[in-house]
């Protein structure tokens, strides 16, 4: 008897999870065009004059979120001067991955490199934001021709100590992992994305419609939430792998983190140790400034991405592109 309930409540609750999918869909439709690569296809939004001067911007957002956390505080003011290229993650927003595995920064850098060349980018400048940092790192020591500079917004770089979440470990679990992600996820997390994102936040306050502006909810589809949760789990022994050829990035960078109020992301973790490694790398540190950079300090960020592109020739791949 009581297992017979069980299995009606969660029927109940993966009907209501698929009318809650489809609901978000059209709430939060694909504004820009998929582009197909090995392994899956690329939500990709390309905004800004194609003619304008030096190299283009490519903008890629964390975990838990999508090209809209990049676009509203940066994006759309950069792209009135420059070429804007916004992506989602393979997984993330409207992009997919064929294979949920597919969740390294390197394999993640191989699929959005193949994009870029798709869409004619040449050299560019890559602005990443936490779990992006691993993957803006990867990319310059894998694809030294595409970046020409990088603006890390608190990133991650380095492992650390402790895990990422239990349930994320749960949700990668094999045949528990999806009959939860189909069931009690987006129903449980409708309620809590609010708080979770405030958390996010802090110190500073949560812009008021933050959620609903960042597309956040696209986030408890189930597909997209398992492969969240894959690239989390699987990132601290990824970027293990990679920390030891951080040497060998040549492009210019600028690290932006806040101090110790960014409780998500450790600077003396991730930020110090990186900028002390890199040849070409400069460390900005705001305080009082929690995870969420792009939006504590947006006239800083612009400012550093301008002087990036300033440092930068626009070389005969970047006119050619532009």
């Amino acid at each position: 008897m009581i297992l017979t309930g069980v299995v009606a409540a969660l029927a109940i609750l993966a009907l209501i999870t698929q009318a809650g999918v489809l609901l978000l869909e059209r709430a939060y439709p694909a504004r820009g065009k998929i582009i197909e690569v090995a392994g899956g296809a690329l939500h990709v939004v390309d905004i800004g004059p194609r003619d304008a001067a030096g190299p283009a911007i490519v903008m890629i957002h964390g975990a838990s979120s999508n090209l809209e956390s990049m676009r509203q505080p940066l994006g759309d003011r950069l792209a009135e001067k420059h070429r804007v290229v916004l992506i989602d993650r393979p997984g993330h927003g409207w992009s997919t991955r064929a294979h949920t595995g597919d969740s390294t920064p390197e394999i993640q850098g191989r699929m959005i490199e193949q994009a870029l060349a798709e869409l004619g980018i040449g050299r560019a400048v890559f602005v990443v934001h936490s779990w992006a940092g691993a993957l803006g790192a990867r990319m310059a020591l894998d694809y030294p021709q595409r970046v020409a500079g990088l603006v890390m917004l608190a990133p991650v770089a380095y492992p650390w100590p402790g895990g990422v979440g239990q349930y994320n470990r749960i949700i990668t679990t094999p045949v528990i992992g999806p009959l939860l992600a189909h069931t009690i996820t987006l129903p449980l997390g409708y309620f809590l994305a609010g708080p979770g994102a405030r958390g996010v936040f802090l110190p500073q306050i949560m812009p008021d419609g933050f959620i609903h502006e960042s597309a956040t909810p696209l986030l408890l589809r189930p597909r997209e939430f398992i492969a969240n949760a894959h690239d989390l789990v699987t990132l601290k022994e990824a970027v293990r792998e990679q920390t030891p050829r951080y040497a060998g990035i040549n492009a210019p960078v600028v690290v932006i983190s806040g101090d110790g109020a960014d409780k998500t992301v450790s600077t003396s973790i991730h930020s110090r140790p990186f900028v002390a490694t890199v040849p070409d790398a400069k460390l900005i540190v705001l305080s009082d400034v929690g995870h969420m950079v792009q939006h504590a300090a947006p006239d800083l960020v612009v400012a550093e991405i301008e002087a990036m592109i300033g440092r930068i020739a626009p070389g005969p791949a970047a006119a050619a592109a532009n």
